[in-house]
């Protein structure tokens, strides 16, 4: 990780993921010896409603809790929110933009304007193709560990693997490590 503190925003909708892909990156971050805060930023909101979460990496102590404004990467689980949602507000000119997304990083680039990096993977596709589900959260997050490197990519999989062991059948976790695989090697840079 090249930088001090690497600040993440997650975007999606109630039921995708984002609170434990976020939650599961600042596990990963712990389980690495580096500093971490994992947050979700929604309230009563129901199922497909817009949320965020957030997520901070150091490898020094990180003093500011709060929402993450200026985030080095954005990470859109759902691309209905790019044209509801400012996903690039605040988002660092240096910074990376992932989105879940068939369309090319050129084609993004044309309907949001960022002119940093963006990355694109198929993430619904995979997941519905591997899990027969849209959770778009875990190959979401293989294409963050690839666009940043803010993690190790075995870390992560670890990681993956222990969190959704602890609550899911074998063949589940399988195809979420399945997926993350995929997405990981599957992420267009642009």
């Amino acid at each position: 990780m090249a930088k001090e503190m690497l600040e993440v925003r997650w975007h999606g909708r109630g039921g995708q993921g984002a609170g434990t892909a976020s939650k599961i990156l600042a596990e990963t971050a712990l389980a690495e010896g580096k500093y971490f805060q994992g947050m979700p930023d929604y309230g009563a909101e129901r199922m497909g409603a817009p949320i965020k979460a957030f997520t901070r990496i150091s490898l020094e102590p990180i003093k500011p809790y709060c929402q993450v404004t200026e985030p080095d990467a954005v990470v859109v689980l759902d691309t209905t929110l790019l044209s509801i949602v400012n996903v690039t507000e605040g988002l660092k000119e240096d910074g990376v933009l992932i989105v879940n997304t068939p369309l090319s990083p050129a084609e993004v680039r044309s309907k949001v304007g960022y002119k940093g990096k963006i990355y694109t993977v198929d993430a619904t596709g995979i997941s519905v193709d591997i899990l027969r589900r849209n959770l778009p959260n875990i190959p979401m997050l293989a294409a963050l560990a690839q666009a940043t490197g803010i993690v190790d990519k075995e870390s992560l999989a670890s990681q993956i693997k222990d969190r959704l062991g602890a609550t899911m059948k074998q063949e589940v976790v399988e195809g979420n490590l399945k997926a993350f695989d995929k997405a990981y090697a599957d992420a267009r840079e642009g």
